[in-house]
């Protein structure tokens, strides 16, 4: 006899994390203008049940140089968002993407004299 097994419903899954439209859009403006000014080259997202993941690289071959992740399960504790370095330190955490990314904008900031 061969065993049956059940087919997944809906019923039985748990909500994937995932960044919103605004979100997103606030992170790839972020990337498009790193691109530009030539510190990112490639980025990578991955999307699990527990966190959301943007990694932007200087190079692919490379780790990531920084990590934005959306954590809600912290939201009440330390904050949904965190920023992590190339090393895995933590540089920012926070419940406000905008102030999460506040570190990253001001790398863009140059003195026109």
């Amino acid at each position: 006899m061969s065993v049956i097994a059940p087919f997944p419903n809906a019923w039985d899954r748990r909500p994937i994390v995932s960044f919103d439209r605004r979100e997103l859009s606030r992170i790839l403006d972020l990337y498009g203008r790193m691109v530009i000014a030539g510190h990112w080259r490639d980025y990578a997202l991955r999307i699990d049940p527990d966190v959301a993941v943007f990694a932007a690289f200087r190079r692919h071959s490379e780790r990531p140089e920084v990590r934005i992740e959306k954590r809600p399960e912290l939201r009440s504790k330390q904050g949904a968002f965190v920023l992590v370095g190339e090393h895995g330190m933590v540089l920012k955490r926070g419940d406000e993407l905008v102030g999460v990314l506040a570190p990253l904008e001001r790398r863009l900031i140059r003195l026109v004299g």
